[in-house]
């Protein structure tokens, strides 16, 4: 009988320890979540608040939570699926309807801390780079971008919905460097091509194509035929 070594011995499992159950199920990165949610000791028990972005195959999520002991408090949220009721009716996952949720979330929870009118935000939208100034009376409403599990790409939608919370007058931690446009050989984004993303410009060209071929092939199977 050939001698096998046991690997996981009785003193492994007795020192097992199981991980968090979202770790396990591999919806939470508690190392990235422990930075955004912890709180410097002089503030005592202020809020630290972080504006949440999560995709879904038919909706887009965007809040503003903070995180206590019993658990994460929403002060406000925002859906996609609410759009329709301002205009937009169709591709409610889009970059488009990414920034359309975020500056939606960002005019209702100032609405909600009676901040509206104080802060009013970026009136049109350029593409380019805009941050909010502090009024003289009260400071603007700070939150951290928490993008989930989410891969932080040049482009991607996550930061969209960051732009439109920018637009709407809070007040975000960022750069530049992530939003639709930017080109890393002269080091600048260009506004004229954010402002295509976030009016949907990329999504009609697309279509654009799309028709073309599909006239193309009409024409190419008609001629086949005859």
């Amino acid at each position: 009988m050939v001698f096998v070594k046991s690997q996981k011995s009785n003193a492994y499992f007795k020192r097992f320890q199981v991980k968090y159950k979202r770790r396990r199920q591999g919806k939470t990165d508690y190392r990235a979540r422990i930075r955004l949610i912890n709180q410097d000791k002089n503030k005592y028990n202020t809020p630290k608040y972080r504006f949440v972005v999560r995709f879904s195959n038919t909706d887009i999520t965007c809040q503003i939570l903070s995180a206590s002991i019993a658990g994460d408090h929403v002060l406000a949220a925002a859906y996609a699926h609410e759009l329709p009721r301002y205009g937009l009716e169709v591709g409610l996952t889009n970059y488009a309807a990414a920034y359309c949720t975020g500056l939606l979330l960002s005019r209702r929870v100032l609405k909600t801390l009676e901040m509206d009118q104080e802060y009013e935000g970026n009136v049109e939208a350029t593409g380019e780079d805009y941050s909010v100034e502090p009024a003289e009376s009260r400071r603007p409403f700070r939150a951290l971008l928490d993008v989930g599990l989410l891969r932080t790409t040049t482009g991607n939608r996550v930061f969209g919905a960051l732009k439109g919370a920018l637009d709407g007058g809070l007040d975000i931690p960022h750069s530049e460097k992530r939003f639709a446009g930017f080109s890393k050989d002269n080091k600048q984004l260009n506004s004229e091509i954010h402002r295509n993303y976030i009016y949907g410009g990329h999504i009609a060209s697309y279509m654009r194509v799309c028709f073309s071929l599909l006239l193309y092939t009409i024409i190419l199977l008609s001629l086949i035929v005859c």
